[in-house]
This record gives C-alpha cells, sequence and structure tokens, in this order.
C-alpha cells in the first residue's frame, strides 16, 4: 500500500490533493513562458506544443517582427498573450505574421510605429502558409502609420479560412491603404467563412485619393469567388477615408447589426449575393455621410436604419448603380435581381436610381425590386432622383411622408403617421408592413461595448477655442514665442498696432490668432518668403488681421501661409474669417496661400475677406498632377470676399484621374 493504514481517511484525502494541485500548477507552469525579449520569443514559438501560452513581458517591444508560426488543436490553442493588457506595446517598425493553426493573440498595443512589410498584422507568412481556425482578439492598433502618406500598407490582412478578428480597437490610420482586408488571392483562403466583429474602428480622416477603405473583402479582380465573410456587430466611427466605408469585392458575404455613426461613405456592394441586413446609420446631418450602395447582382439589402444622412451621389443613403454593358471587373456590373426592402430612412436627404448614368455607366438595372420600405424627411422633399430609365426597378408597399416628391404613384403611400420612437429609434406602428423592425435596438454596437475596455477611444477631429487665451501687444517676436509655445486649441490675441515678423512662424498645433480691435487696426508685415507654415499636426484659424506682403523678399515664389515641405500624415485646416491681404507684388508668384505634395486639408475656409495686388495665386492648390485621382482639399469654402488686381487665379485647384471632385462652395 501507499500509505500505512494507520493514516485516517481524511489525512488521505488531503495528501492527495495536495499531490493532485502540486502536478496541476507544475504542468500550467511548464505549458506557459514569459518572454523578454526576441530571441526568447523565437526560441518559445518554435518549441510550442498545443496548449503552450507564450506570454510577451510588459514594456516596450521596439523593431520586431514576429513570426507566429505553429500548430494547435480546436481544445488547446497556442496563444500569444500580453502579460497585462494594456502595457505590451509594439513600436517602431513591427509587425505580426500568424501561420499555421488554432493560435490566438490577446492583448498587444500596436502603436508609435509603423509595418516594415505590407501588412501589420498578417494571417499568413506567405502565400502557401495561411493560417486557419486562428483568432486575434483584444488587440489596440493606433495611429501606427507610415509616416509617408502615399506609401501602402494594411493594417490587417485576413487569409485562409476560418479566422476570427474580434473585440479589437482598430483607430486613427491616416496613410493610403485599407485598414483590414480579406484577401482571396489563393483558394487556400476562398470561401473562408472569416468573421469580423465587436470591433471598434475609430475615426479615419479623409485620405484624399482612392485606397482609404476601412474594410475591404476582396478585390476588383477575384471579385466573383465567393469568401462568405461575416462582418457583424462592429461600430464604425467617423470612418472617412474614402466614399467606401467597407468594399465588398467578392461574392456571399453578410454585413450585419453594425453601427455607423457619422461615416462619410458606404457599404459599397461589388461582387454578387451579398446580404446588408440589420445595420445601424447615423449621420447627424454632417456632411457627405452615406448609406448602402448597391451594384452586382442577387443582392440583399433589407431591415436597415438610416438617419440623418447628407450624401450625395455615389454616398446616398440608398443608392442604385447604372452597369457598364459586358463590365470588366473593375468597373461596374449592372444591378439585376436585387432587392431593397423593409428599411427605414429618416430625414436622409438623397435616394439616388441609376446613379452614375453616362455614356459608359449605359446599363439600367434589372429586374430589382425597393418594397416595403419607409421614407420620412420633415425637411426636404425632393429626395429621390432617377438619373436613367427606372422601369427595370419594380416599388412596391413603399410608405413615404406626404411632403415627398414622388418619381412615380406606384408602388408609395402617402402617410406621415407610420413611425414611432422605441429606444431611440423610429420604428414602424402596430399594423404597418413596411420599414425595419429592428430587435433590442438598445443594445446595438456602439462606442462604449465594441473594442476594448481598458485603452481609451481618442477623439481625432482638429479642434479651435480648446486651450488658454494669451494676448501680447505689438511685438513679431512676442508672436513667434507665443506660436513656439502654443497647445493645442490656444487662441493668441493681437492688440491693435503693427507686428514685423522676422522669421517664419511653423504652427504644428491646431491655432487662432485674432486681432482685438477694429477690422484694419492689426497689422502684419513679414520679412521672409513665408509668414505662417502649417506643418504635421498644425491647423491655422485666422481672424480680423491686415496683412501685407510689403518687406517679403524680393524674389519669385513667397507665400503668406504655406504648408510643410514634407509628406503630412495629419490632414489639416485653414480658416480664415474677416482679414484683409494686400501688397504682394514684390516679385512673381506670390501667391497668398501655397502647398506641397502629399498634403490634404479636411476644410479650407475663405469668409468677409478681402485680397488685393498679388502677383500669383491666392490659392494654390495644384501640385497633385500625376493624374492618380489624388487631390489636396475635401472642401472648399469661399463667402462674401473680395479679390481685384490679382494676376493669377483665385482657386488653382488641380485634380485630375477619375476619382470623386472635391467640393467647393461659394
Amino acid at each position: 500500500m501507499l500509505f500505512k493504514s494507520s493514516l485516517n481517511m481524511k489525512t488521505y484525502i488531503c495528501i492527495f490533493l495536495s499531490w493532485y494541485l502540486l502536478l496541476s500548477v507544475g504542468c500550467t507552469t511548464s505549458e506557459s513562458v514569459l518572454v523578454k525579449n526576441n530571441e526568447e520569443l523565437k526560441k518559445a514559438i518554435s518549441s510550442a506544443k498545443p496548449g503552450a501560452k507564450i506570454v510577451l513581458a510588459n514594456g516596450v517591444w521596439n523593431d520586431i517582427e514576429m513570426d507566429f508560426h505553429a500548430v494547435g488543436e480546436k481544445d488547446k490553442l497556442i496563444s500569444l498573450e500580453a502579460q497585462e493588457k494594456g502595457k505590451v506595446f509594439i513600436e517602431g517598425k513591427s509587425s505580426l505574421t500568424l501561420s499555421g493553426s488554432h493560435l490566438i493573440v490577446t492583448g498587444l498595443v500596436f502603436k508609435n510605429g509603423y509595418t516594415p512589410v505590407s501588412e501589420a498584422i498578417s494571417f499568413r507568412r506567405s502565400k502557401e502558409e495561411p493560417c486557419n481556425n486562428c483568432r486575434v482578439t483584444e488587440c489596440v492598433m493606433d495611429n501606427f502609420n507610415n509616416p509617408e502618406r502615399f506609401d501602402d500598407d494594411l493594417w490587417i490582412a485576413l487569409y485562409g479560412k476560418n479566422n476570427r478578428f474580434d473585440h479589437n480597437q482598430i483607430t486613427g490610420k491616416r496613410n493610403q491603404g485599407v485598414t483590414l482586408a480579406v484577401r482571396l488571392d489563393s483558394d487556400l483562403s476562398r470561401e473562408n467563412n472569416h468573421r469580423i466583429d465587436h470591433n471598434y474602428f475609430g475615426p479615419r480622416p479623409v485620405l484624399g485619393s482612392n485606397g482609404g477603405e476601412t474594410v475591404r473583402i476582396g478585390t476588383s479582380h477575384f471579385s466573383m469567388y465567393n469568401s462568405n465573410t461575416i462582418v457583424e456587430d462592429n461600430y464604425f466611427d467617423r470612418c472617412n477615408g474614402e466614399h467606401e466605408i467597407i468594399s465588398n469585392k467578392s461574392c456571399q458575404n453578410i454585413f450585419r447589426n453594425n453601427t455607423f455613426y457619422e461615416c462619410q461613405g458606404t457599404i459599397t456592394m461589388h461582387g454578387n449575393e451579398t446580404l446588408v441586413e440589420n445595420n445601424y446609420f447615423f449621420g447627424n446631418g454632417k456632411a457627405n455621410t452615406g448609406g448602402i450602395r448597391i451594384i452586382n447582382q442577387k443582392q440583399t439589402v433589407r431591415n436597415n436604419y438610416c438617419e440623418g444622412l447628407t450624401g450625395y451621389r455615389f454616398r446616398g443613403a440608398l443608392v442604385i448603380m447604372n452597369g457598364v454593358p459586358n463590365s470588366p471587373l473593375n468597373r461596374y456590373v449592372p444591378v439585376i435581381e436585387s432587392a431593397a426592402s423593409n428599411n427605414t430612412f429618416i430625414n436622409c436627404d438623397y435616394i439616388q436610381f441609376c446613379a452614375g448614368s453616362d455614356s459608359e455607366r449605359s446599363v439600367p438595372p434589372k429586374s430589382t425590386t425597393v418594397s416595403k420600405n419607409i421614407f420620412y424627411n420633415d425637411k426636404k422633399g425632393d429626395i429621390f432622383t432617377a438619373y436613367d430609365d427606372i422601369s427595370g426597378i419594380s416599388f412596391d408597399g413603399n410608405y413615404v411622408g406626404s411632403n415627398i416628391e414622388l418619381l412615380k404613384e406606384k408602388g408609395f403611400t402617402k402617410k406621415d403617421d407610420v413611425l414611432e420612437l422605441v429606444q431611440g429609434i423610429y420604428q414602424p406602428k402596430a399594423g404597418i408592413d413596411a420599414g425595419a423592425k429592428l430587435k433590442n435596438p438598445e443594445n446595438r454596437p456602439t462606442k462604449d461595448n465594441t473594442g476594448v475596455t481598458w485603452y481609451p477611444k481618442h477623439e481625432e477631429d482638429i479642434f479651435f477655442h480648446t486651450g488658454k487665451t494669451k494676448s501680447i501687444s505689438s511685438s513679431g517676436n512676442d508672436l513667434y514665442e507665443a506660436v513656439s509655445s502654443a497647445a493645442s486649441g490656444d487662441i493668441i490675441l493681437l492688440a491693435p498696432g503693427e507686428y514685423l515678423i522676422r522669421k517664419s512662424i511653423d504652427v504644428h498645433v491646431p491655432l487662432t490668432i485674432a486681432g482685438t480691435g477694429e477690422k484694419g487696426s492689426t497689422k502684419i508685415y513679414f520679412e521672409r518668403s513665408s509668414l505662417f507654415n502649417i506643418e504635421n499636426g498644425g491647423a491655422l484659424e485666422l481672424k480680423n488681421l491686415w496683412i501685407s506682403g510689403r518687406d517679403a523678399p524680393d524674389k519669385a515664389g513667397n507665400s503668406v501661409i504655406r504648408t510643410s515641405r514634407y509628406s503630412m500624415i495629419h490632414n489639416y485646416k485653414l480658416i480664415i474669417d474677416n482679414c484683409d491681404f494686400t501688397n504682394m507684388k514684390v516679385n512673381n508668384s506670390f501667391n497668398l496661400f501655397d502647398i506641397y505634395k502629399n498634403t490634404f486639408a479636411d476644410t479650407i475656409s475663405i469668409k468677409n475677406s478681402s485680397f488685393s495686388d498679388i502677383s500669383g495665386n491666392v490659392f494654390s492648390l495644384d501640385k497633385e498632377y500625376e493624374d492618380l485621382g489624388i487631390y489636396n482639399v475635401e472642401n472648399m469654402i469661399i463667402e462674401n470676399c473680395k479679390f481685384e488686381n490679382i494676376s493669377g487665379e483665385a482657386i488653382n485647384l488641380y485634380r485630375g484621374g477619375e476619382m470623386k471632385v472635391p467640393s467647393v462652395h461659394h
């Protein structure tokens, strides 16, 4: 016998349990290894067996290319995880590759750097070595941007089959390239059954070019292959990179129960047999906010809720496109056998049919239905537009507000009292067989219930007037010093008088400079080739100033304001109100505002100002000349301004290629 008979049963049990616990702890310890540097990490990965845990020590892991290649089992995953979530930082030129099967990555934060390869997180080592049945969860990627605006990379690339990307926080992609892409360039990655869920996709500023999608599934070349990917329960927060928030370029994908908050774009449906259902779109009246765009065949759009969307043409709340005859894969396959049913549109400005109709896109939709939707707008009656023959679209059982102007009578009933507010969402009243019937809308994806709980969700907008106010007298050096030490959102107030500026002033943060006296009483002169330089991260608001180029150098190419000479990964704003600019003829090509390549303005707003005696252009926005569809400003606003004795152009804006044109308001 193992124990002497003098030991009673109670003692036996205690010894047995102690022995069992000791073995259990020993087993766990042998399967879990804490690694503190790259060499230890490589060794741990190479020897990992099913059930192993590889734990990255807290701290900064700089310039590390992690190759997580291992083979686990369904019930014994191999884990690569942070020692503490949110305390392991992947920085510098770093990346993560997963390959093999049954792997899980948890708790890492990518920041203060960018990928040295084409993908920051890749679900394959090579085309022949994808990752299957793997998961990345509760990770953060925060402004992990290449410093060159148009150096293309992907943040997340899914390959292989049956992978999951969930509960991650992805925010602030600023350079060209898709935020998250599902790639289908191999048989090993098609019909993949990936799941992308419960992620927070944070603000992505306008790129000013194609290639700024937040999610793309497939590419034009593989758009007729099945991907079978599900995108659900995610929150898209001001994802404005380009007019396609989600670019569906493959077949048989599902997009359901996602929330799109103030996103300047649409779910765009290339490929075939796509299902878009139970999604929420909130535009809140913001410019260019959009909903769903239908292209290709056998698409289903049902039970979606759209409110306050202002987008026009390709960014409308509901857009059904015209197609190209015998379309190549990279253009527009005609819409056939598609349906938009039981959707609700509240105060959405544009519902577009046959959008894009021209000599190339000449095929209207066919065998397509628009049925049992509710269209209500208490501010605008002309919400419907048809750009071509809509006889191929059948309308049935739709309700519209009594003020709505109809394209045709059949298929629409004018009735106002069809909706009621339920948990912040307008739901169809009892007996109304139309509109989106959404279950438990209070549980929809939000900023708070997606992503991670242990890392902040940053605001990405440019904010003026959020800092301190500083007043200075008529000294040019005082102004220079005040700007040099300014924090984001500060306001610098200039007393009436004359200010001679001897150095160019670099603006690195959002900043307001304003005169405090009567118009024209705060006068600024400058002796350098530029007065203000908007650098990366900067934005400038000028108010109630009189600025003269009298003392600028006697050479060509001066400017009052210019952007950085280098690529700017951050967008900027320029706001000018109640200012006068004059005497800029000291030499040729004296532009008031000049830019350099690879810089982009969200907004240039010029109001109540005058411009006189200028030898160049007032606004020179012409540096993207390669006809690649790249442009330099999203919104150009000019109101109540006077231009006199201008040798160049008031606005010299060049945009070549086939991408969207920036908006200019006069």
